[in-house]
């Protein structure tokens, strides 16, 4: 059965929703959305073939979702949040959940651990980065104590890095700088580059030691479209490492093993079978496999469709996967990334309101 959620937003990021339930029909269907605009509404209707609201009181009055997925600007988020869980609606709210500190904590404080919130943070659910963190959790680097992380900004690189990591709420020494160098202009939300520009990248590189264990954080915004600024993660144990697709472990301690993360498409090299993603091996075994085949989707496309079958099994009484203390966490974190890098100083994180162990 098809799990149905509707969603408030029509912009950018609720595209990626559409595409997967286009994708996904049999798995995903939208009730409707909230659109304010009656014009854009009229064509997000056209565009998907879904109703459209003007209010999220009309959304719930007409269909019955089994979540909402917000998808708004971060400035109206903890208000809805704090209206769908007054009115008993489980919500999936896209990242980050409130604008800064002081929010976080409102919002935490008012709503309390027990509403039934999630947020849609997909990055560690994208396969390669799935594959690594499973990996980590099966043991085979032993113990981890550190994690190199250059994959997404602020939170969405720390929820990585905090998963790889095995960290939860536990405070942080963060040192911080930013280094600016130039690029020549690629891609973007807008498309391919008309014409040869030079810009400025500007990097972010921190340090943040969890006790004995270490996170390194170092992004620029120029990765997630660039031709020439890929990822990198190096994952750091004391019986092996990962080092982006490459697992080097002892089997004992005269005997190292190497290994090659291999991603496998259906479709590539005359293949029939149709164009998806199939998962990812690690020698013989699978690391991890994509839940959706065949459907065609874009690696994090698949990372936010698995947040949304989360979700359907969280509202049936399932786990919690990405809560909204952990997402206020890596956000905090992130701010105060921000913080040691303007300060030239060590931070030191404290313990929050949504900080439980």
């Amino acid at each position: 059965m098809a799990i149905i959620f509707g969603i408030v937003g029509g912009g950018w990021r609720a595209e990626f929703f559409m595409r997967i339930v286009r994708a996904l029909p049999d798995q995903f269907t939208v009730s409707g959305v909230v659109v304010r605009n009656e014009e854009k509404g009229r064509a997000f209707e056209e565009q998907w073939g879904v109703p459209t609201f003007r209010s999220t009181e009309d959304l719930l009055k007409q269909t019955t979702p089994s979540f909402v997925v917000l998808s708004v600007p971060v400035s109206q988020t903890p208000e809805l949040i704090k209206q769908l869980v007054r009115e008993g609606v489980p919500v999936l709210s896209e990242t980050p959940p409130a604008a800064d500190l002081e929010q976080l904590n409102l919002l935490y404080q008012d709503i309390g651990p027990d509403a039934k919130v999630q947020v849609a943070e997909q990055y560690a659910f994208q396969p390669l980065h799935a594959a690594r963190i499973a990996i980590v959790q099966s043991g085979l680097l032993g113990t981890v104590s550190q994690a190199q992380v250059s994959a997404a900004h602020g939170y969405h690189g720390i929820s990585i890095m905090r998963s790889l990591l095995g960290i939860r709420f536990e405070n942080a020494q963060i040192r911080g700088f930013g280094f600016s160098s130039p690029i020549i202009s690629g891609p973007n939300r807008e498309g391919n580059p008309a014409q040869e520009q030079t810009a400025i990248s500007n990097q972010v590189i921190a340090h943040l030691e969890f006790g004995d264990k270490l996170g390194v954080f170092d992004f620029t915004g120029d990765q997630y479209f660039s031709w020439i600024r890929s990822e990198r993660v190096l994952v750091r144990g004391n019986k092996g490492e990962i080092n982006n697709t490459r697992i080097a472990y002892l089997q004992d301690f005269r005997t190292p093993i190497q290994l090659e993360l291999r991603r496998l498409n259906a479709g590539e090299n005359g293949n029939l079978e149709g164009y998806y993603h199939k998962g990812i091996l690690a020698g013989d075994k699978w690391a991890y496999r994509n839940p959706f085949q065949p459907g065609r989707l874009s690696d994090d496309e698949i990372a936010i469709a698995t947040c949304l079958q989360k979700m359907g099994e969280y509202v049936q009484g399932g786990p919690s996967f990405y809560s909204l203390a952990e997402a206020a966490q890596d956000h905090y974190l992130g701010m105060m990334i921000t913080q040691a890098v303007k300060s030239g100083e060590t931070v030191q994180t404290i313990k929050q309101s949504w900080a439980t162990f």
